[in-house]
């Protein structure tokens, strides 16, 4: 279609296609040539000199080809994972691909020794402390959600960290997060936290930083971002959020019936949402709960 085998009409047409891309999908040959000031004929001309039979083959391979150039990428820049001029398309199917890779990126940072550390340290707190600075804070929501709702008591400590580092003790276990692993604010609590023997676990990036040097158990965070020069926190926000997934569904696992049971009955109460749907909808048994 750049081949320069196309009168000035035909070529109007082919810019057109360009830009509109998957655009094009639902438009008949008559609302093509309305916009682009051509006569109908002119689309039929272009398809039989790019060796088609009619239009309605070359549109669908067109769309069929533009679908997989939205979709198929040698490699993403965690930075800029997208470009000015990408279809909105791209810019999903992009996203895609650079959620998939960063899951599997941070999963092959994870080792057995340290998860199952890590989750034998949950387990056994009577209550789980998370630092970080707020951003970051806001993604731990859903962790502190779902690890009280199997009777694990989690705090996000947003407000005044450094006294709930003080008032800490051996039973509290503290997850610290910090991409850099050097921020002020995060490296002013470890010597307190360490003094009132709280066991650390640590998420961080790869390499060696105050933190992970503190830390009792690290568990890396992928590292592709710069700290500011980007579209934004894609890669970290997803692999701090995977490793948070991971360490609820390994403390889960530790009592599985039980937590399951917990969960469930306690949800029957609380959760009165219905839906059509049948994949939502909630299995009745015999006893009508």
């Amino acid at each position: 279609m750049k081949e320069d085998i196309f009168s000035s009409s035909e070529r109007d047409i082919i810019d057109y296609l360009f830009k509109q891309r998957e655009n094009i999908k639902d438009k008949t040959t008559k609302q093509i040539s309305k916009e682009t000031y051509t006569h109908p004929s002119t689309l039929i001309r272009i398809a039989k000199k790019l060796g088609y039979s009619g239009w309605i083959e070359l549109k669908n391979s067109f769309l069929d080809e533009i679908e997989y150039l939205n979709s198929h990428f040698s490699s993403i820049d965690a930075n800029y994972p997208f470009d000015e001029h990408d279809s909105i398309m791209t810019v999903a199917n992009k996203m895609g691909l650079l959620n998939q890779t960063t899951i599997s990126d941070t999963l092959s940072l994870v080792n057995n020794d340290d998860l199952q550390r890590a989750t034998n340290m949950l387990d056994k707190a009577t209550h789980i402390k998370v630092f970080s600075i707020y951003h970051n804070l806001l993604i731990c929501h859903d962790f502190k959600l779902n690890m009280n709702r199997i009777g694990k008591h989690v705090s996000l400590c947003t407000v005044d960290p450094l006294f709930e580092a003080v008032n800490s003790d051996s039973e509290t276990c503290a997850i610290v997060i910090s991409y850099s692993g050097e921020s002020e604010e995060i490296v002013g609590l470890l010597p307190f936290l360490k003094k009132k023997k709280v066991p650390v676990i640590a998420l961080t990036s790869i390499g060696e930083n105050t933190l992970s040097k503190f830390a009792d158990c690290i568990l890396r965070i992928t590292t592709r971002e710069r700290l500011y020069s980007k579209i934004g926190s894609f890669t970290t926000n997803d692999s701090i959020c995977f490793l948070l997934d991971v360490l609820y569904a390994g403390v889960f696992s530790k009592d599985y019936k039980n937590n399951l049971e917990y969960k469930t009955h306690i949800s029957q109460y609380f959760d009165h949402r219905k839906s059509s749907n049948e994949v939502m909808q909630e299995i009745k048994h015999d006893n009508g709960k």
